[in-house]
């Protein structure tokens, strides 16, 4: 990928193989059973947030770990995974001597737009504030090399945008098979795509030499199950995979740039290119949902804008 990396060994895109791989591993054992992920997304954190990370992810360290960002990317990560895991499995008998689950409540299916609108909207604000920085010839902050530019602006809009489209909240649903998943039918490939192409242009313009990482292998380890795997769950598969890398990145801060770096080629034609792509996709997206919702006289915040089509009723076939 000569255009956006330069990676100085050939073996560390086999290292990059691996983690993706390993990242998707990881996301089907926390979704099998209920005890694995509470393991990896409660206990697990818990022991490095006491014993580790106060180390490795200390403020200042010469990784960059240590951002306010990092930090709070890590919880809110958790956050969503524990959220999604009550959602999936928190039950109780009521008076009426019937079993109740929580995602039959409306006020709990807010919970997953909710904490994704929260990630990307910290994502918006750090590219906006990447471009305050002034580094219109690139340098070095909080121990990140990084480029402000245009480019930023773009992909803050793009991301606002993205976070508009968020829709069909309340067509949630939990899957009938062992492994419970949270299905949101309404999240079809479109809104992924888009999201998909803001995300690596966020972590390409704020996390440049980790994007090929944090960007491209977390996205793919999100999205192929998304498509191939598991359709319908793809939040719950991007907030699993998001974990397991923050907490990585966090205990072994060295990683993405001592161990196997892939740096970006740091040219500022790639940052356009990549802001243009995720702005434009995300552009179409709104105009499309906008043009179903004056069409069909939906309510965005209650109704489910792509109910009528065959992506969402194969989504709904395929897990009731």
């Amino acid at each position: 990928m000569g255009i956006l990396y330069q990676a100085a060994d050939p073996i560390y895109w086999v290292i990059w193989l691996f983690v993706l791989f390993a990242l998707m591993a990881f996301n089907e054992l926390g979704r099998a059973k209920l005890w694995c992920g509470l393991a990896l997304f409660a206990v697990v954190p818990i022991a490095l947030t006491l014993f580790v990370w106060p180390e490795t992810a200390a403020p200042g360290n010469e990784y960059g770990t240590g951002t306010w960002f990092n930090w709070v990317k890590t919880y809110s990560a958790l956050a969503g995974c524990l959220g999604f895991i009550a959602l999936r499995f928190v039950k109780w008998r009521g008076k009426d001597g019937k079993t109740h689950y929580l995602y039959e409540k409306r006020w709990a299916l807010c919970f997953p737009p909710l904490i994704l609108a929260i990630n990307i909207a910290e994502a918006v604000i750090r590219d906006f504030q990447v471009f305050s920085f002034g580094l219109w010839q690139g340098g070095v902050v909080e121990n990140l090399w990084t480029i402000s530019g245009p480019w930023n602006i773009m992909n803050g809009i793009a991301g606002i945008l993205n976070i508009i489209t968020i829709c069909g909240w309340f067509g949630i649903f939990i899957s009938k098979d062992p492994s419970k998943d949270m299905i949101w039918p309404d999240m079809i490939w479109a809104w992924v795509i888009a999201y998909d192409l803001w995300n690596f242009a966020y972590t390409y313009n704020c996390i440049s030499d980790h994007s090929a990482y944090c960007g491209l292998a977390l996205l793919l380890a999100c999205t192929i199950p998304t498509f191939f795997i598991k359709r319908g769950a793809w939040l719950q598969h991007r907030a699993q995979t998001l974990a397991l890398w923050i907490m990585f990145v966090m205990t072994v801060p060295q990683f993405a740039d001592v161990l196997a770096p892939i740096p970006t080629t740091h040219n500022p034609t790639a940052f356009f290119v990549v802001s243009l792509l995720a702005l434009a996709s995300n552009v179409v997206l709104a105009a499309y949902q906008f043009y179903r919702i004056r069409k069909l006289k939906l309510n965005p915040l209650k109704d489910q804008i792509y109910a009528d089509t065959k992506t969402y009723q194969r989504i709904v076939e395929e897990n009731e």
